[in-house]
């Protein structure tokens, strides 16, 4: 064999190795991961996303803490990058801007309440007295004597003058304020089933209310055993004397404040109630709820809330009731009643948990001066139900004439007020309204214009127009009220 031939054959062996190599190479190579294109596009939309810094510079100023701005923005950003399409910039800022405009409409802030409804829970409850703003004024503004002896030059108690004005007022032996009737009602079932689990309670009476709260559930809540009593529509004494045994640590009557049973039904008196639980040796106690002070038919209104001194008098031995009701102040749970059973209550530790700042104390305070002054004019969730109806009827012509030429259907219109919050169920009184029909945009849109501005004017819709009641829009608001509607109606689609 010639050398070329030798040479030509050996390559040939070289590459058949070679090829066999490569084969087996490619033969256990692995094989390559499919390119998902839906991962490619969102990749390239987030490359669509613009900066922080961007966006905030397109925003412009708002009036909120530039850290708030910068965190919305960024979440909204962030939100985006799960997206498969990113909108435009313009979009985006917009979206960004709707954002900042339900942010900035959460904070507190005056409304104009035209719903006629006097103790609007979703709007704050009741206005409180100028005595009690100016006391609030002072007192938050400066250092107080909150808990110093001004006398002894040492450590005193805290809110020792408005638990004995409270007491003179409620006609009580003694007082005690928390945060709320409800944390009212847990310290009281806390302090009396440390050693006896069971609270003795109508079915009838196991009432919710507002924000999904069952008065229940509270004192189950409060580590008690409600043992429930009689049925729905009606509760004898007898019914409770059954009940009580040597695990009863009270008996409780809560008032039916937010609703009323009518037909077959029946509901033991507190008196009633009171006598057994003497004879029992059982405490009675009676949350009120409302914290009518004044009698309601003072008012004009027919039906009866039962006030805490009358329901002392009836032989409870505790009673509680709220304080920014019918009551006219702040929030506040107010406990009346005897003296031993409000000292065993501030001894709890939970008390001090529960206890009311400074700012409640002063506001508190100057609200129950006024009442013991016989000053309930000045309080206006008591004054707002005693204004006229030709005072009404008056400020409603001169708003009228003020809105003439706009591109509405404007009357003055009459309406029905409720006291609200919990209180006077079955009790309305005739008010005055002002009855608006929009031309250019819809009812619902009408109403949602009037929210937009500083303050927002709140009303309702019934009978195919927009109603603001004037029983609870006070008379200095008027201007602002025909300011909103002017704006209102001359706002662009």
């Amino acid at each position: 064999m010639c050398r070329r031939s030798q040479a030509r054959e050996n390559a040939e062996i070289f590459a058949a190795g070679s090829n066999a190599l490569r084969c087996r190479h490619w033969k256990n190579r692995p094989a390559p991961t499919p390119v998902d294109m839906h991962d490619q596009v969102k990749a390239r939309s987030r490359r669509n996303i613009p900066a922080v810094n961007k966006v905030l510079d397109a925003l412009g100023h708002y009036d909120l803490p530039r850290p708030l701005v910068v965190d919305l923005v960024r979440r909204e950003l962030s939100r985006l990058r799960g997206e498969t399409e990113i909108p435009e910039f313009r979009s985006i800022v917009d979206l960004v801007r709707h954002s900042l405009v339900e942010l900035r409409g959460s904070r507190l802030r005056p409304v104009i309440n035209g719903t006629g409804i006097v103790i609007h829970t979703n709007l704050g409850r009741a206005p409180l007295p100028a005595e009690a703003i100016r006391a609030l004024s002072e007192t938050g503004s400066t250092y107080s004597n909150l808990e110093y002896d001004l006398g002894t030059s040492e450590r005193g108690g805290r809110g020792n003058y408005i638990e004995k004005a409270l007491a003179l007022l409620c006609e009580a032996e003694s007082a005690t304020v928390v945060n709320n009737c409800a944390a009212a009602l847990v310290l009281i079932v806390r302090h009396f089933t440390s050693n006896k689990p069971e609270i003795v309670i109508s079915r009838g009476e196991l009432i919710q209310i507002g924000g999904g709260f069952r008065i229940g559930e509270i004192i189950e809540a409060a580590g008690a055993k409600l043992r429930e009593v009689g049925a729905t529509n009606k509760t004898t004494l007898n019914d409770y004397a059954k009940a009580i045994g040597p695990n009863t640590a009270l008996i409780l009557k809560v008032h039916r404040s937010n609703f009323f049973m009518s037909g077959f039904v029946e509901s033991t008196s507190s008196a009633a109630i009171a006598a057994l639980a003497r004879k029992k040796r059982v405490p009675f106690v009676e949350d009120l709820g409302s914290g009518a002070i004044v009698a309601t038919e003072r008012l004009g209104i027919a039906e009866h809330e039962p006030t805490p001194a009358e329901a002392l008098k009836d032989g409870a031995d505790l009673v509680c009731f709220s304080g920014d009701k019918l009551f006219g102040g702040p929030q506040a749970g107010i406990i009346t009643g005897k003296k031993r059973f409000i000292a065993a209550l501030k001894r709890e530790p939970l008390f001090r948990a529960l206890r009311c700042d400074k700012l409640i104390f002063a506001a508190l305070q100057a609200t129950v001066d006024l009442h013991l002054n016989q000053s309930t004019s000045e309080i206006p969730a008591i004054a707002l139900l005693q204004i006229s109806e030709d005072e009404l009827r008056a400020r409603a012509a001169a708003i009228a004439s003020r809105l003439e030429g706009l591109p509405l259907g404007i009357a003055i219109g009459r309406g029905m007020v409720k006291v609200g919050g919990g209180t006077l169920p079955k009790s309305t009184m005739s008010s005055v309204t002002i009855d608006i029909v929009p031309g250019n945009c819809s009812l619902v849109d009408f109403a949602a214009r009037l929210r937009a501005p500083n303050p927002p004017v709140i009303g309702y819709i019934a009978n195919a127009r927009f109603k603001l009641d004037l029983r609870t829009i006070f008379p200095q608001q008027d201007d602002a009220v025909v300011d909103a509607i002017c704006t209102a109606c001359t706002k662009q689609h």
